[in-house]
């Protein structure tokens, strides 16, 4: 499989040629109107951001759409948003009522993203999309340049970079307080839904939910059977379809460093640990490493991610004895100082904590904000600037993406960030684009 041809560079040659969509700016809405929203996406995640973008009371909900719509799966969003047109394919949708819609969110598996953004933002509409924000490094890039071209607000769904851990690190970095990191430690140590799995085979024989439009649910990835491995939710262990840990995690616990000490994209990425490997699925452990050059007055950065139950790091020696590591989060060490950090929006510690009080008076104060939802939606009236736009979380993403070919492959992985290529490891470097979508969906793949 791995050495399988992949000519999805192809597609994106085209990006600066042609649009198989008419070019509309981003939808202008008047302060004293509500926002048309779609909810793409009706179940789990999808349905919480339904009811997260609702809670803002700025918007008006004008549709439903899910591939499992009337299934149980999406039962909760439709007792809560009734008499509404409901759809399984977002296609359909845009197509009959794309006039009618400002906004969406894109609550779906990682493949998915993709196609379902694209779609959107060339309608004008903005989006707020989960994270990670793609499934491929290629595919981000796309999404960058759309909403580059479309002026639409965009937003990934990574909540905590609105929370109190977004406005301290910044007031502190600005401060001087965060400053001259060279090394970081960020761990995801929960149990993952594929650890129990004894299998590496795609999972066959089973009954699909009546109703399931599994065509659209597979979009631009490559076809597989319906499984209940596959669906609700288990889709992030596969390659295929998810992009594991690093695209459910890493978001919520490396995103204010990446972004405040303007990381970028590493230049080599190394398998330092890999445990429990296989084929298709994510391996049930790996340490990887990514180097970051010098950049903008920092200096060169090394970040390990550690992820798998048996996998924790190493904790540092200003943690007082006694203390643990909590599953998840990241320790920070910068010139003078040495930062603990959770996940999400929760805020930094100064390490150990006698240092953090001895230090108290003279850390700058830092507010708050609108939440991520709020942030959204003020950023499609034009209100806000949001604070997770695809040019700052689709770099992150792409991290993230670089992270899962090296899980996959193993070995020491060369970056190119010129030409953004990986450059001493060929079946490495066609992964950046992933597999050629399949047929009927090479249209996303234009700008």
């Amino acid at each position: 499989m791995m050495t399988k041809n992949i000519t999805r560079r192809k597609f994106t040659k085209a990006a600066a040629a042609s649009s198989v969509f008419s070019l509309i700016p981003g939808k202008v809405i008047g302060a004293n109107e509500k926002v048309n929203v779609a909810f793409i996406g009706c179940g789990a995640q999808g349905a919480g951001d339904a009811h997260n973008v609702n809670a803002t009371k700025l918007v008006n909900p004008v549709a439903l759409c899910d591939v499992a719509m009337g299934t149980r799966h999406t039962a909760g969003t439709e007792n809560k948003f009734k008499g509404i047109p409901k759809f399984k394919d977002f296609r359909k949708m845009f197509d009959k009522m794309s006039n009618e819609i400002d906004a969406v969110t894109i609550g779906v598996p990682d493949h998915a993203h993709f196609p379902i953004s694209m779609r959107a933002m060339a309608e004008g509409i903005h989006c707020y999309v989960e994270k990670p924000l793609a499934h491929t490094f290629q595919e981000i890039e796309l999404m960058i340049a759309a909403e580059k071209k479309y002026k639409v607000s965009c937003q990934m769904g990574n909540q905590g970079h609105s929370g109190a851990n977004y406005h301290q690190f910044k007031a502190w970095k600005e401060a001087g307080i965060i400053k001259d990191v060279k090394k970081i430690t960020s761990y995801m140590n929960s149990g993952r839904r594929w650890h129990p799995w004894k299998f590496d085979d795609w999972q066959t024989g089973e009954k699909m939910p009546e109703g399931m439009d599994w065509d659209t649910w597979l979009a631009t990835a490559p076809e597989h059977p319906f499984s209940k491995y596959l669906h609700p939710g288990n889709w992030r262990s596969w390659y295929d379809y998810g992009n594991g840990a690093f695209g459910d995690w890493g978001p919520h616990i490396l995103d204010t460093a990446h972004r405040f000490l303007k990381l970028g994209l590493p230049e080599k990425i190394t398998a330092v640990h890999r445990e429990g490997v296989r084929d298709l699925i994510f391996p049930m452990g790996s340490t990887v490493q990514f180097d970051f050059p010098a950049r903008e007055g920092e200096p060169p950065c090394e970040v390990r991610w550690y992820d798998g139950t048996k996998n924790k790091p190493k904790a540092p020696e200003e943690l007082e004895e006694g203390r643990r590591l909590e599953n998840n989060g990241k320790i920070i060490y910068g010139k003078d100082l040495t930062f603990k950090g959770t996940s999400h929006g929760s805020p930094l510690r100064i390490i150990p904590e006698s240092k953090m009080k001895d230090l108290a008076s003279s850390l700058p104060k830092f507010g708050g904000g609108s939440n991520h939802f709020m942030n959204f939606v003020l950023g499609a009236k034009g209100e806000e600037k949001t604070r997770s736009p695809f040019h700052i979380s689709g770099v992150l993403s792409q991290v993230f993406c670089l992270g899962v070919i090296v899980q996959r492959l193993g070995g020491e992985l060369k970056f190119d960030l010129k030409t953004k290529r990986i450059t001493n490891n060929k079946i490495a470097n066609a992964l950046i684009e992933g597999p050629p979508p399949r047929k009927g969906w090479e249209e996303y793949y234009k700008v």
